[in-house]
């Protein structure tokens, strides 16, 4: 089992930057693919981006493709979402996810993924 605390949101203005950081607890990180996910209000959880067991694989959204980068930090248990220029349309709770043994484009599937944080609020402001 796997415990994931997010930190990083707030609100910024269109155009900003945010780096979000997910912290693992356990010392299997590196068995779990590990993902993003979002969901703004009315609306579905949504795929943002993933990355697998070892980093040599990432996976993003096409909404997000050239402007989030999806990293990881076996050493430390924690795995980042930097996000640049950001729109409202991004506006979102965002919740960390670890897919247990995850691989390939399983992992683009938010349904996949076996546990969650409690989710960290990004607000963009035009």
């Amino acid at each position: 089992q796997v415990q994931l605390v997010e930190s990083g949101g707030g609100m910024v203005q269109e155009g900003g930057s945010l780096r979000l950081s997910c912290a693992a607890s356990g010392r299997t990180f590196s068995s779990y693919a590990m993902g993003w996910i979002r969901q703004a209000p009315g609306k579905e959880r949504e795929f943002v981006a993933a990355i697998t067991r070892s980093g040599t694989n990432t996976y993003y959204a096409d909404s997000v493709k050239g402007r989030f980068t999806i990293s990881r930090d076996n050493a430390k248990n924690t795995v980042y979402l930097q996000m640049n220029s950001l729109t409202p349309e991004d506006t979102a709770v965002y919740y960390c996810a670890a897919d247990f043994f995850g691989e390939g484009i399983a992992i683009r599937n938010w349904k996949s993924y076996d546990y969650w944080g409690q989710g960290t609020q990004v607000t963009v402001s035009s």
